[in-house]
């Protein structure tokens, strides 16, 4: 199980938390977002503590909430784009290989 935990930092404080090794790099930029998030705000506000984690986490879900409102992504269109781009790209590889 200890292989299973990463430590993070936040705010200026250590945390060691459970995270399985394939979300290891995800959790790790979430936990790079939050800190510079609070960073951020408690430049702005002077808030500490668990005063300045709930503004942080309130102000995270709100741009969330926002960007779903928004349409968030469309993952079909997302995927189609993304499956023309790896067909254009295998034709752009598979003609440089005739050349050698």
């Amino acid at each position: 199980m200890a292989d299973d935990a990463i430590e993070i930092s936040l705010g200026g404080k250590e945390y060691r938390v459970a995270c399985p090794a394939d979300e290891r790099d995800s959790l790790l930029e979430a936990a790079s977002l939050l800190d510079a998030r609070l960073r951020e705000l408690a430049g702005k506000t002077g808030a500490t503590g668990e005063k300045l984690a709930v503004m942080t986490a309130l102000n995270v879900a709100h741009e969330f909430i926002e960007f779903q409102r928004a349409g968030g992504f469309d993952m079909p269109e997302l995927r189609r784009r993304i499956g023309d781009v790896n067909a254009r790209l295998e034709d752009a590889l598979a003609r440089q290989e005739k050349l050698f």
